[in-house]
């Protein structure tokens, strides 16, 4: 195995590093330590070694493509459930997967209760779901989860890999990129592949002012991590034909170095990436008070509130509410923005909404261009009036 690199100087050859490979791929040899076809990158060795003499070598890494195929969609648990991006992800792969002939799996890793969560991924068409189940794994410890989805890259060679954009995603995928000297493009809002198997990652670049084409030519697999509300959800199939197969973990693998030594569950609330209706408060909002108009307007409305990276800089929000490449992306039903000019930072992350209602004054602002329906007038006088509106509506 190229990756992986033996300091002869330091080593000792006292054996401690075969013995912790769960796998069988090191030996003793007549020039050290030899690495055979059975490594999976678990990197137990590197970090059973006490001379520090074995290390991951970083360098860029060239293939045969014809050996690698297929999707691996990595599917996150959230709260003993699979968390809904998963489905988004597998839905995207569905569909490039159809123009070259490949198949798109599945890997989960967790504690207990994760196989009976993969069961839920057949219905969505998905051919095999890897299944690492172990109380090790109970909760996300970042290191033995990249271990054991790391087992499963070097065991399939897919093509490419899939990584919800969440704050759990976004801290395993670099790690697996790394670990297989391979690109990562992150926060993609558009996937598409080439017949040369490619996959054309696209997202906004230099601060949102272009949408760059990004493709990792040489090396397998491709990652990319995907925000969650951005793609179509997968569609139920009929007569799912799709597997299940369970791992092996040994407790080495699921050990961590990771301690827990307290948590407490948060009680859930609903964000604005999951919300249907929004009211979205730009920099033509200019106060506490005006900012409590489009609030009531919001509530009214049945939905929430949200704002422009200029608001929340300004102190009138909080980036949790924040929609844009430094906040969130969302798809609601309605979303009705309140004097937002429509830079493409925040229009590239509401532009899929079913309906949107853009309320500014300047008849040339960027918002008309991707609103539904355009109101040039005053917000002090709109807004006002369609909380009336629907207020009135709701009393009757």
């Amino acid at each position: 195995m190229d990756f992986l690199k033996f300091d002869a100087a330091k080593c000792t050859l006292c054996g401690k590093c075969i013995d912790k490979c769960p796998f069988g791929a090191l030996s003793i040899e007549a020039k050290g330590i030899a690495v055979g076809d059975a490594c999976r990158m678990c990197g137990m060795c590197v970090r059973s070694c006490p001379e520090g003499a074995i290390r991951f070598e970083q360098r860029a890494n060239t293939v045969d493509k014809s050996k690698w195929s297929d999707f691996l969609v990595y599917v996150e648990q959230e709260r003993g459930d699979i968390h809904p991006v998963a489905f988004e992800l597998i839905g995207e792969a569905r569909k490039m997967a159809r123009k070259v002939g490949y198949k798109v799996n599945c890997v989960l890793v967790g504690g207990e209760g994760t196989a009976e969560n993969a069961k839920k991924l057949l219905p969505y068409g998905v051919d095999t779901v890897y299944v690492y189940e172990h109380p090790g794994f109970e909760g996300f410890r970042a290191d033995c989860c990249a271990d054991a989805v790391a087992d499963c890259i070097a065991a399939t060679k897919p093509s490419s890999v899939l990584i919800g954009a969440t704050a759990l995603g976004r801290s395993l995928a670099p790690r697996l990129s790394t670990r297989f000297h391979t690109g990562l493009t992150a926060d993609c809002t558009t996937l598409d592949i080439e017949p040369s198997t490619d996959m054309v990652q696209i997202r906004p670049a230099f601060g949102g002012n272009i949408m760059a084409q990004i493709a990792i030519r040489r090396s397998r697999p491709q990652f990319a991590t995907v925000r969650y509300r951005v793609m179509d959800r997968a569609e139920r199939v009929q007569n799912p034909t799709g597997s299940v197969v369970k791992c092996t973990v040994t407790d080495d693998m699921a050990r961590s170095r990771i301690r827990i030594l307290s948590s407490e569950v948060i009680e859930k609330q609903k964000t604005i990436d999951e919300e249907d209706i929004l009211v979205v408060a730009g920099r033509g909002v200019r106060s506490e008070k005006d900012v409590a108009m489009c609030r009531r307007l919001a509530e009214a409305l049945g939905g929430q509130l949200a704002f422009t990276r200029p608001m929340v800089e300004n102190g009138f929000g909080d980036q949790m509410h924040q929609i844009g490449l430094s906040g969130r992306t969302v798809r609601p039903r309605l979303i009705i923005t309140c004097g937002v000019s429509g830079a493409i930072q925040f229009t590239s992350c509401m532009k899929d909404a079913e309906c949107i209602v853009a309320i500014n004054s300047d008849p040339e602002a960027q918002i008309f261009k991707t609103a539904h329906y355009c109101i040039v007038d005053d917000l002090y006088q709109v807004v006002p009036r369609l909380t009336a509106l629907v207020q009135n509506r709701k009393e009757d």
